[in-house]
């Protein structure tokens, strides 16, 4: 799983079956200069280029190309965790983006107001140099005690407008998202002040109603944090925020989809409720891509066993041991087209997050992103673009 950068000279890379916005064109072939993409079509029209990449001998027949994959929620990998600085989250990345992701929002666990604004600040400063960073996610502290997850209780608290401000203004315009639970005191005008800094809000960690979702969504929340988990369920007489958040199409659900947090059906259920706005996230920890064993989530100890992630304390899950191209083959396997699965991994989620304009897809201007998969969905190669525009 080899990772390449294709922002000096021009790369073609051809006889692919390219997937992209939902559709699948066979024999296509695509052009990247100076880290983005310039042209596509089909056959054997393409123009020399400084290099050529003939995807079938790398790949196999049947090789797809995809955009690279995008990641909106994920707190690290390679026994490394977002939490814990610059260099941990390069190593995370690292193994993500061999895995195919090219791109990744930067989440964090709930921490103190102090450690959070240190921690936006320093993924503000490290997006000037590794342009793979999107920004970041706060998950937490704005949650609900009783749908804590991995979260600390002892940290978590209500959404004070001050201090949303405070954690908004420290991440210097780069927070991309928060997630809040809408029904905490001052949280509908919290998801106002989320969305007015540019930021998406996020609805998670939540005891909201279906009625408070809906609120939570016209006050401006356009994301609903790993659909089912750490939230109400769907009941007969009470749908909850997941249908919620189902029937608004300004709303997109993200779904792990690591057959453990979602059974199959399940995850073929969100993507059949929701077309189109599906984003696999990986809720990664830190074990992603390592061995079993005690791991760090913040402040919260956790047990990796099975490569399933445990908080010691509470039993609940922690996080996911998964990369996106395995969410990839998962959904396909719960029976959701490959062409729909790619655009949750894809288009979807650079969306969410404000980014659909240059990431997310394999079009003329978009960044020189791309991910090589053989027919079984196993990664052959990856390329990485340049930095977004500003």
């Amino acid at each position: 799983m080899s990772v390449h950068s294709t922002e000096t000279g021009s790369l073609v890379i051809h006889s692919a079956r390219v997937i992209d916005r939902g559709e699948l064109v066979e024999d296509a072939w695509v052009r990247i200069e100076g880290g983005r993409i310039v042209a596509r079509g089909t056959g054997s029209d393409w123009a020399p280029a400084d290099e050529v990449v003939d995807a079938i001998e790398i790949a196999g027949a049947g090789a797809i190309l995809t955009p690279g994959f995008v990641d909106i929620h994920g707190h690290g990998g390679a026994g490394a965790s977002f939490d814990d600085g610059v260099e941990a989250i390069r190593t995370a990345r690292a193994l993500h983006r061999a895995h195919g992701t090219t791109r990744a929002v930067i989440s964090l666990v709930t921490g103190s107001l102090d450690d959070l604004a240190r921690s936006v600040g320093e993924i503000a400063d490290l997006m000037t140099t590794d342009a793979d960073i999107l920004g970041s996610h706060l998950e937490g502290p704005f949650l609900d005690p009783g749908h804590q997850g991995a979260h600390d209780p002892a940290l978590l608290r209500a959404p004070l407008a001050a201090d949303v401000t405070r954690l908004l203004e420290a991440g210097r315009g780069t927070v991309r998202q928060v997630t809040i639970a809408p029904e905490l005191p001052g949280g509908l005008e919290a998801i106002r002040l989320i969305v007015e800094a540019g930021a998406a809000a996020a609805v998670g960690h939540t005891d909201a109603d279906a009625a408070m979702a809906e609120a939570a969504f016209d006050a401006g929340a356009s994301i609903l944090t790993h659909a089912f988990n750490a939230m109400n369920g769907i009941h007969h007489r009470a749908p909850g925020p997941v249908l919620a958040a189902a029937a608004d199409h300004r709303v997109v659900l993200e779904a792990i989809a690591d057959n453990v947090h979602l059974a199959p059906h399940v995850i073929k259920l969100i993507f059949d409720a929701a077309p189109g706005r599906v984003a696999l996230v990986t809720d990664a920890m830190a074990a992603a891509g390592s061995a079993d064993g005690h791991y760090d989530l913040g402040t919260v100890s956790v047990t990796v066993a099975d490569g399933i992630a445990r908080a010691d304390e509470t039993g609940s899950i922690a996080g996911s041991t998964l990369t996106q191209d395995v969410a990839l083959a998962r959904a396909v396997q719960a029976g959701v087209g490959l062409s729909d699965a790619v655009r949750a991994l894809t288009e979807t989620p650079a969306r969410a997050i404000g980014a659909g304009h240059e990431i997310g897809a394999l079009r003329t201007g978009f960044l020189g992103d791309a991910v090589l998969l053989d027919e079984g969905l196993q990664v052959a190669r990856v390329w990485v673009g340049g930095p977004l525009s500003r």
